[in-house]
């Protein structure tokens, strides 16, 4: 039995929605499908139902956002979740981007009491391996909200902070090219309308679409060396 007394699907859907802004504003559907992978048609009919629920509210012309009920099944869902790849990864030492993926099987199954239980033992970290926060309460924010990979100018030195995206196949190709959460690296060209960026690394040159960029938070830092993860 869930922990929470929501089905898989359910859960999915919230943790989705709340991770792509929509604890404080609408969301649109569409964005909520390709967060999924879904069509939109399947992606509205799960919204709909949830919004008869109670765990969703829908603005005309806007977009689906969290109730404050739904905001509390997405927080309880996303801590549950970021809590296992914490333990996976530090714990057990396994593949950080595999970790994301077991962790969103673990999650669906563990009990209030096993959750705080897994969050006093690993000393109640602040973020997950992909550097997202680790929310306590419903209040608390779900994702870093800080500047994306794809506004940076030509010549910026930047430091990552959190990774969006957490699909095993962007994980991969951005750890394969030396991307981690606190990997330094400088950018080195940007092309039309930014439609990519290419940057410099630990591991050399890197080239990244403007989409994946966009999922990519980093921090401003002084000119240096350019470094590995700290």
């Amino acid at each position: 039995m869930r922990a929470a007394g929501h089905s898989e699907a359910v859960e999915m859907y919230l943790k989705s929605l709340a991770v792509l802004g929509g604890a404080t504003r609408p969301v649109a559907s569409a964005v909520i499908a390709q967060r999924l992978d879904l069509t939109p048609v399947a992606a509205n009919e799960m919204l709909r139902r949830l919004v008869q629920s109670g765990l969703v509210a829908h603005e005309a012309r806007h977009g689906f956002t969290l109730t404050k009920t739904g905001r509390e099944a997405a927080q309880d869902v996303i801590r549950r979740e970021r809590l296992w790849e914490r333990f996976l990864v530090d714990c057990l030492h396994l593949d950080p981007v595999r970790a994301t993926d077991w962790a969103c099987l673990l999650e669906h199954a563990t009990s209030p009491e096993v959750v705080d239980a897994l969050d006093a033992y690993l000393d109640y970290p602040e973020t997950c391996p992909q550097g997202q926060p680790i929310p306590r309460s419903a209040e608390a924010p779900f994702r870093w909200d800080g500047r994306p990979l794809a506004d940076v100018e030509v010549g910026e030195t930047v430091r990552v902070v959190a990774f969006d995206d957490e699909s095993a196949e962007v994980l991969d190709y951005l750890r394969r090219g030396g991307l981690a959460v606190g990997t330094t690296v400088r950018v080195s060209f940007t092309g039309p309308r930014r439609s990519l960026v290419e940057l410099e690394g630990p591991q050399g040159r890197i080239v990244i679409g403007r989409e994946v960029a966009a999922t990519i938070q980093i921090a401003s830092v002084e000119k240096s060396p350019v470094a590995g993860p700290s």
